[in-house]
C-alpha cells in the first residue's frame, strides 16, 4: 500500500509538473521553473567568465561581431514571439554575448540568454552569416527550454528519489543534478534520442531566427559542410548527441524554403 501511495504521489507530481513549450507546442515535464534555471545559469556563467579569457568587444572586431550578431538574433526572437502573442517567454532574459579565447570549436547559450562563442569556432564560420546560423541554433536551445527539458528528463531517468530530492527547496543535490544528468547508463536509453530531436528543433528555428535577423539561411549548408570536413573521426549517430552531418544537412535543406520566407537582408 505504501508503494502504491508513493507511486500515486509521484505520478500526480509529474502530471502537475507538465508544461507546454511555447515554441514547439510540445508538453514536457517541468519540475524546476525557468526562473530557477536562469538563476543557476547566471551563477555558472559568471564562474565560467571569471575562469576564462574574455575578449573585449570594445577593442576586438570579432568580439564586436559576436555581440552585434547576437543582439540581432535576440531582437528577431522577440519579434517572432511578439507576433504570436507570446512576448512574455523571453521577458526576463538579460542577454549577454561574449567571445572567449579558446581553440575549442564551440558556442553555447544558457537559460536567460547568457551566450559564449569560442574563438576556435570563427575559422570555421568564416563569415557573419554563418556565425548567425550558429547563434540562432544555440539560442533556440535556450528559448525552447531544451536545457530544462533535458534536466527534467535526467531526473526522471534517475528514478523517484531524484524527483523527490529536486522538489525539496534548498537541497544541495540540485546543483549536482544540474551538472551531472548525463550518466553513461542513462544516455543510451533516454537522453540521446531526445537531444537529437532538440538539435533538429534548434536547427529549424535557428534558421528562422537568423533569417529574420537579416542573414541568409542558405549559409547553414556551407557551414555544416565545413564542420563535416573539420570533424575527423566521429561516433556512430546512435551514440552521439548531435545528428550526423549528412542527416543534419538533409534536414536543413528541407527547412530552407520556409526559412527563406523569413529572410530580410541586413541593410548596410
Amino acid at each position: 500500500m505504501k508503494k502504491i501511495l508513493a507511486l500515486a504521489v509521484v505520478v500526480s507530481l509529474i502530471v502537475i509538473g507538465c508544461t507546454k513549450n511555447a515554441l514547439t507546442g510540445k508538453s514536457h515535464l517541468s519540475l524546476i521553473s525557468e526562473s530557477q534555471l536562469e538563476e543557476m545559469a547566471i551563477t555558472e556563467y559568471r564562474t565560467f567568465l571569471s575562469q576564462n579569457k574574455v575578449v573585449s568587444s570594445s577593442t576586438n572586431k570579432d568580439a564586436e561581431m559576436v555581440k552585434r550578431v547576437g543582439t540581432r538574433i535576440a531582437a528577431a526572437i522577440r519579434e517572432y514571439y511578439s507576433a504570436k502573442g507570446m512576448a512574455d517567454v523571453t521577458k526576463g532574459y538579460q542577454w549577454e554575448f561574449n567571445l572567449v579565447d579558446s581553440k575549442e570549436v564551440n558556442a553555447w547559450c544558457m537559460p536567460g540568454g547568457k551566450v559564449v562563442v569560442y574563438t576556435g569556432l570563427l575559422p570555421v564560420t568564416q563569415n557573419e552569416a554563418a556565425l548567425a546560423i550558429v547563434l540562432g541554433h544555440e539560442i533556440t536551445h535556450a528559448v525552447a527550454g531544451h536545457g530544462g527539458e533535458r534536466m527534467n528528463n535526467g531526473l526522471a531517468a534517475q528514478g523517484i528519489g531524484a524527483i523527490g530530492d529536486i522538489l525539496t527547496n534548498g537541497n544541495p543535490k540540485v546543483n549536482n543534478i544540474f551538472n551531472n544528468i548525463y550518466g553513461p547508463g542513462v544516455q543510451l536509453g533516454v537522453l540521446l534520442p531526445n537531444s537529437r530531436s532538440q538539435e533538429y528543433e534548434a536547427d529549424k528555428y535557428g534558421l528562422y531566427f537568423s533569417a529574420m535577423a537579416g542573414y541568409n539561411p542558405n549559409e547553414a549548408i556551407a557551414f555544416w559542410q565545413r564542420m563535416a570536413q573539420a570533424g575527423g573521426a566521429k561516433q556512430p549517430e546512435f551514440l552521439a548527441t548531435h545528428p550526423s552531418d549528412e542527416n543534419r544537412i538533409a534536414k536543413l535543406k528541407s527547412y530552407m524554403p520556409e526559412a527563406l520566407t523569413f529572410y530580410k537582408p541586413v541593410k548596410k
